[in-house]
């Protein structure tokens, strides 16, 4: 496998780091973002990058600015759009004209599809664990910007998720129609951890390789 390339993107004043791992003609190439709490070298997407890669895609990972600077709590809305704007410009830039598609775990996921909603050129989104609300806090659900997203929309998710109960997260993404697709792993929390499965991070985040490559290269 190729050694990622790293690079600092900018926005505003904030330089973020990105990690950019590319091979032979790629199916497509997937920009990931990572969750609230922990960067874009967790475990969980270096893992899930790595399957990709071997999978014959190409990865681009990347911090938040935040993150960058180890603050604790994430950037507000528009800055992560700003970021992730960048991310999808540098994507394509480096692109040989394959799709590039934006991928996000929980947070990183939920300001990618805020970010096509107000008009970022994505290929299509793929959540690792869409946030719709808080825990506890059904009542709160973060999805009136999704009917404004016109890409294809690959929903993989816990069952046992609790920052998205099941029948709420069934009526959203029915109302999205076609374009939205829902998987759900039997047993996973927000993590894709299942009780009484032993696994590591790194697999977890390997694990949910296959689904993603599937949905966006049905042929390969």
């Amino acid at each position: 496998m190729a050694s990622p390339e790293h690079s600092t993107l900018h926005v505003d004043d904030a330089g973020f780091s990105c990690a950019y791992t590319r091979l032979d003609n790629p199916a497509a190439t997937i920009a990931i973002a990572h969750g609230a709490g922990a960067g874009m070298n967790h475990p969980f997407l270096t893992g899930f990058s790595d399957a990709l890669n071997d999978m014959g895609f190409a990865a681009l990972r990347f911090n938040f600015p935040y993150m960058e600077q180890g603050r604790r709590f994430p950037d507000r809305p528009p800055k992560a759009i700003a970021a992730w704007r960048e991310v999808i410009r540098h994507a394509q830039e480096r692109s040989d004209g394959e799709p590039v598609w934006a991928c996000g775990k929980s947070f990183g996921g939920r300001m990618a599809s805020m970010a096509v909603a107000e008009g970022m050129d994505a290929a299509g989104l793929v959540f690792l664990g869409y946030p719709l609300h808080p825990p506890g806090k059904p009542e709160k659900i973060r999805d009136e910007h999704l009917a404004r997203v016109e890409a294809p929309m690959l929903f993989l998710q816990g069952s046992n998720d609790p920052f998205a109960q099941k029948e709420l997260l069934d009526a959203v993404v029915a109302k999205l129609g076609k374009r939205a697709t829902l998987q759900y792993l039997p047993d996973a929390d927000h993590s894709f951890a299942v009780k009484g499965v032993k696994r590591s991070p790194e697999e977890i985040g390997a694990s949910l390789a296959g689904a993603v490559a599937s949905y966006i290269s049905p042929g390969g």
